[in-house]
């Protein structure tokens, strides 16, 4: 799991590289495995806690903070998708 502080863009960008990173190493990571809060593009927004969070973040969030650990043990179990 990764946290970004930032605008779109920068959500997007970091996104890109993890799951081009991710599927060079011979993963296949979820394509709809982000989740990010995005606020007004170029307008100065400091990007400190909200006062409320939006619900499709938190919605997300409560999906894939459980899902987090599962994710992390299977190559332990299961071993690397490229090794026989």
């Amino acid at each position: 799991m990764v946290a970004v502080a930032g605008g779109e863009d920068g959500a997007h960008k970091v996104s890109a590289d993890l799951h081009r990173g991710l599927d060079d190493a011979g993963h296949s990571p979820d394509p709809d495995a982000d989740a990010y809060r995005v606020g007004e593009a170029v307008r100065g927004t400091d990007h400190k806690d909200p006062s409320e969070t939006p619900e499709t973040t938190a919605s997300a969030t409560r999906t894939l903070a459980p899902n987090s650990p599962h994710l992390a043990r299977l190559p332990a179990t299961s071993g690397h998708p490229g090794k026989a």
